[in-house]
């Protein structure tokens, strides 16, 4: 089953979290949109996995699990792109949903502007009350 608009309210309240300015809403949209025991995995940069393979890593993937934890980094994410005002993030085309996994893209812009500065895709794994169990993302589009 393919569902378009389960998957595009979810898109695109995962995005608006990444630019909610009040900590507050941010905490709650965190608890409302993962399980306590949801898990962000994060591919990371070129420079980042380049640097822990010269170290002896076969492979590297970031993770953020726990409420706490995802807090932390959807803050570390607003603080480093959107709180000066210079980027905001997007939902871009298509999202949708297959079983239990949504898949859509985001963007990385200046407010009011629609040149493409960066981005990625998102695979969501959600429960059976629609929550996130697992994040995985890739940026760099």
């Amino acid at each position: 089953m393919t569902d378009t608009g389960t998957a595009r309210r979810i898109a695109d309240r995962y995005v608006a979290l990444r630019n909610e300015p009040d900590p507050e809403q941010r905490r709650r949209t965190v608890e409302e949109l993962w399980t306590a025991d949801g898990v962000h995995l994060l591919q990371p940069p070129e420079e980042i996995r380049e640097r822990a393979a010269e170290l002896g890593f076969a492979e590297t993937v970031l993770e953020a699990r726990g409420h706490d934890a995802l807090e932390r980094r959807v803050t570390s994410g607003y603080e480093q792109f959107v709180a000066g005002g210079e980027y905001a993030f997007r939902g871009q085309g298509e999202a949708i949903r297959v079983g239990d996994a949504v898949k859509f893209t985001w963007v990385l812009v200046r407010p009011g502007e629609d040149e493409v500065l960066g981005g990625g895709v998102e695979v969501l794994m959600l429960d059976g009350d629609g929550r996130i169990t697992a994040d995985y993302q890739f940026p760099g589009l």
